[in-house]
């Protein structure tokens, strides 16, 4: 009887070890985009204030950028042959990214909070990076090259819109 892995391996010339180094890199990834995808739409939703229209736009197009980095990441982590995340409790149990829960958050604050969730991100994602280059996994760190110089414009715009002048 074949075990799941089994029938869900996926042939790939990659050495297995770096296969499921780069996959442990990457799922904790999916998990910390989702949260930063809900994090940015709390945020794009519960919007107010002087500047609101502008923001909301902001965190709108910010999310739809973050959910697209998702399938790519997990389809990614089956391309090497290995199984990504599954349900909310193991994106809850793989991210970083903290939630934010609190009833309201004056609007430079919701930014500030998004600006260091996106450094944070960047961040595991050049690590994930080194992973890939000691591997010779060029497909995945082609595909993180693209989210860091997304997450790095996401930061760039945060910063510049909520620090002051």
């Amino acid at each position: 009887m074949k075990t799941l892995l089994t029938q869900l391996a996926t042939p790939n010339d990659l050495d297995e070890q770096g296969r499921k180094a780069i996959a442990a890199m990457i799922n904790p990834l999916v998990a910390d985009a989702f949260a930063l995808f809900v994090k940015t739409k709390n945020f794009h939703w519960h919007m107010s204030g002087s500047h609101y229209r502008d923001y909301h736009l902001l965190l709108d197009e910010q999310s739809e950028q973050i959910f697209a980095m998702i399938d790519t990441l997990a389809e990614r982590v089956r391309k090497l042959g290995h199984i990504t995340v599954h349900s909310i409790a193991e994106i809850h149990q793989l991210k970083t990214i903290q939630d934010d829960n609190d009833l309201y958050v004056a609007p430079n604050d919701m930014l500030k909070r998004l600006l260091s969730d996106n450094k944070a991100m960047v961040a595991h994602m050049r690590k994930a990076h080194q992973v890939c280059d000691e591997y010779e996994d060029v497909a995945t760190a082609s595909l993180l090259e693209n989210f860091i110089d997304e997450t790095e414009r996401r930061t760039w715009f945060l910063y510049e819109t909520c620090m002051p002048g």
